[in-house]
């Protein structure tokens, strides 16, 4: 099945934004909008949404802490997405979230899950998942049809690391050595960072 085929979880615009639309991070009423998403979620083809600004395609996107640090990843030369190599480091890890996804009669969890399994290998357990906020941004036209639901994972071993060693690089690294300048150009990342983490207190 080609990308354009594939079925993802999608959500009306003017559903989701009926009380109002904000842009940056959202980080009140969140047990509403996921309730609202659960309620309203839809399978669509990929390829019909990529440029349809009556649905938000909402997409999981993990943060990940030990102690300090959090993990951060790269692209290599070799990656498939070729605009994204030899960008700065990023942050989130996820993705869409497709039908199999509510195995475990949750949706957004089992597609989270999903995602997390496939992006990195964390050998160790969770102190904490925390939904944080939700990511509205319509600067360009990708995150127009995009909503992120922004979750911070605490964990407490050091031991992760990326799947797709062939393709990225990831590591544990310091909020203070990170720095916005050296962030991916990813608007998300950007409002992520300025909103959350950098007030971030362990």
């Amino acid at each position: 099945m080609s990308k354009d085929d594939e079925q993802i979880l999608v959500v009306e615009s003017e559903v989701l934004f009926k009380d109002g639309k904000w842009m940056g991070l959202k980080t009140d009423n969140l047990d509403y909008y996921v309730e609202l998403i659960k309620k309203n979620a839809q399978f669509k083809r990929r390829g019909d949404m990529e440029n349809n600004p009556s649905y938000q395609q909402i997409i999981p996107y993990i943060l990940f802490s030990f102690g300090e640090k959090f993990f951060a990843y790269k692209y290599l030369s070799n990656a498939g997405e070729q605009r994204l190599v030899n960008n700065d480091y990023q942050l989130g890890v996820g993705g869409h979230i497709n039908p199999g996804d509510d195995g475990e009669g949750d949706i957004l969890e089992g597609g989270m899950m999903r995602e997390w399994n496939e992006e990195v290998e964390f050998k160790g357990n969770f102190l904490s998942r925390k939904l944080v906020g939700i990511v509205n941004d319509e600067s360009r036209d990708v995150e127009k049809v995009h909503l992120g639901l922004v979750y911070h994972f605490v964990g407490d071993s050091p031991e992760i690391n990326v799947r797709e060693t062939d393709k990225m690089e990831g590591r544990l690294i310091d909020l203070s050595e990170l720095g916005e300048d050296k962030l991916s150009h990813s608007n998300w990342m950007r409002i992520v960072y300025n909103e959350y983490l950098k007030n971030y207190d362990v």
